[in-house]
């Protein structure tokens, strides 16, 4: 099997310590982002390695894998096509397509015989019985859509402001860099990713009666943006719309949009009592791209969509992140990693209207961690604020805090 791609060495160099290692590898994110195409680049770095191994392939997405109904086939596939004089390695794609994969997961790993790797496009993928049985016997890797410097090598373009502005209107997913990044080319295609997702990962695996009301839903996010969001506040709405839909049921549609990754939902910390609010989230898309198929693109949205894009790089870049509450203020995002935590503001311009609000709401938290006002300002002169960095999205984006 040749595929050509462009290597992904972040997510490369976290699965490459595990290589040949007896810990199964579950790579998790949203449909589209690259999850088969890390499989590949795997099986190359292991080809490299071991030049007679045995890979055994199976992409439930393929018609010639629809035979491969539950976990007894599954296991009934390998053992035929496994080596006993070779050292054999699994990539299963989708596998949450297969009923009760965790029972051949168990069985293969048991035999000490496999090199296991697996994708799913549902964030439940380890909540069963692979859990309870394999307890701290896997690693769970989870891939994003494109990065803006991962879109910039992809789409072959410089690092200016007319890339940035393509990123902003198109997103990060890898196929893009087959189409012309133009609207109609592109949105076309975002729409019937997100049709996939809504119909395959969502409505059909929960059996959802209420498919229009879960369009509704993704249109409210989207509109919504980096706002706070309550099941009881669009339960209350819908009323309103004499649309007679509970609360439970609200919650449990916005689990299944952020189980198949296609949303994240953000709870919000006080900073002061240290303390995580349960109710009252914000909602940020994993592709921004995806976002504005379902709602267009408009300039008057910038805002939240910057701030969705800080987001999305926090964490890829492997921070927890919260929305950040101080007294009655507001601090767009808390972020922590390995005990690095840091603050930020996002804004589209910097005036003197807002330049009050966004440096002054930072100014009031009182500890020694680093913080920043991002904004899109092309012309910052004094980038710093009585310690606080301000500075803009392109180069917030192209690097690593």
């Amino acid at each position: 099997m040749i595929k050509q791609y462009i290597k992904r060495e972040r997510y490369i160099n976290k699965i490459k310590p595990f290589i040949d290692k007896d810990i199964i590898k579950v790579i998790v994110g949203q449909r589209r982002v690259g999850k088969s195409y890390l499989l590949f680049q795997i099986m190359d770095v292991i080809r490299k390695k071991h030049k007679s191994s045995n890979i055994i392939y199976i992409n439930k997405e393929l018609n010639e894998f629809d035979k491969l109904k539950n976990y007894q086939d599954l296991l009934n596939y390998i053992k035929n096509n496994s080596k006993k004089d070779k050292k054999n390695y699994i990539f299963i794609d989708e596998i949450q397509d297969i009923d009760e994969f965790e029972k051949a997961l168990r069985s293969l790993k048991a035999s000490g015989r496999y090199d296991i790797y697996c994708t799913g496009s549902n964030s439940n993928l380890l909540s069963g019985e692979l859990a309870t049985y394999l307890s701290g016997r896997y690693i769970e890797i989870q891939v994003f859509g494109l990065s803006y410097r991962e879109f910039l090598v992809f789409h072959k373009l410089k690092n200016n402001q007319e890339s940035l502005l393509k990123y902003i209107k198109y997103g990060g997913l890898p196929y893009l860099k087959h189409l012309k990044l133009e609207d109609a080319i592109v949105y076309d295609y975002l729409k019937n990713v997100y049709s996939t997702i809504l119909y395959k990962d969502i409505v059909s695996r929960y059996k959802i009666r209420n498919p229009a009301f879960l369009e509704n839903l993704v249109e409210y996010l989207a509109e919504n943006t980096g706002s706070i969001v309550s099941a009881k506040k669009i339960s209350d709405f819908l009323k309103s719309q004499k649309i007679n839909i509970s609360i439970n049921i609200v919650l449990d549609y916005l689990s299944f949009l952020t189980n198949a990754f296609f949303v994240f939902k953000t709870d919000r910390f006080e900073i002061q009592g240290k303390k995580v609010f349960e109710i009252n989230n914000k909602y940020y898309f994993e592709d921004i791209g995806l976002r504005h198929s379902v709602i267009g693109y408009k300039q008057t949205d910038i805002n939240k969509v910057l701030e969705n894009l800080v987001f999305l790089h926090l964490r890829v870049l492997g921070y927890k992140v919260f929305v950040g509450k101080l007294g009655n203020k507001e601090i767009d995002f808390v972020c922590e990693k390995q005990g690095k935590k840091i603050y930020i503001q996002v804004a589209y311009l910097i005036n003197e209207q807002n330049k009050e609000r966004e440096f002054g709401n930072l100014l009031e938290i009182k500890d020694n961690y680093p913080k920043f006002v991002v904004s899109m300002d092309e012309f910052i002169s004094d980038n710093e604020c009585k310690g606080i960095k301000h500075i803009h999205i392109r180069d917030f984006l192209s690097s690593d805090f």
